[in-house]
């Protein structure tokens, strides 16, 4: 599994947009799934990294995390608000695992609440997803080209140039 710090430290300039883009619009990111019937579903979710790993966690029961326990294949957009992408975009694909550890989540729990005050210390969390990131890009724009930066785990990151 590629944690957050492998993946950081493999595309710290796609890390680096994500980051930016992630925090801009509050932790808001676009998660694509894969529905029952093989269609794709987008749905809004806030990942958190924590512990040195991206995690996808959020309310239960919800259409997102019952495709997820049937197919882990995901994709994680950043949340883009400006049509010029100025402040460049990033996405990232993977699997996810559901990790059952409840001392970890209680952990989850506390720093979401001290971050966010978001109360959820002593709930359980159905699902409790680690993201495994198995390949990234990103996109930014400027000085009349457009840089697609692509990255998978064990390669550098590779730079392709649109004018």
């Amino acid at each position: 599994m590629t944690t957050w710090k492998e993946f950081t430290e493999g595309a710290p300039r796609i890390a680096g947009i994500f980051t930016r883009r992630h925090a801009a619009t509050g932790n808001l990111c676009l998660l694509a799934t894969l529905r029952s019937d093989g269609f794709p579903r987008i749905s809004p979710i806030e990942p958190r990294v924590f512990e040195d790993q991206l995690w996808i966690v959020g309310m239960p029961d919800t259409t997102k995390f019952r495709d997820l326990g049937r197919d882990p294949r995901f994709c994680l957009h950043t949340a883009t608000v400006d049509a010029e992408v100025k402040d460049g975009d990033a996405k990232l694909w993977g699997v996810v695992e559901d990790v059952q550890d409840k001392a970890l989540h209680q952990r989850f729990a506390t720093e979401l609440f001290e971050d966010t005050g978001l109360d959820l210390r002593g709930r359980d969390f159905d699902h409790f997803y680690a993201a495994d990131v198995t390949g990234a890009s990103a996109v930014e724009v400027g000085g009349g080209h457009m840089d697609v930066t692509i990255w998978k785990p064990g390669t550098p990151e590779r730079v392709v140039r649109k004018h």
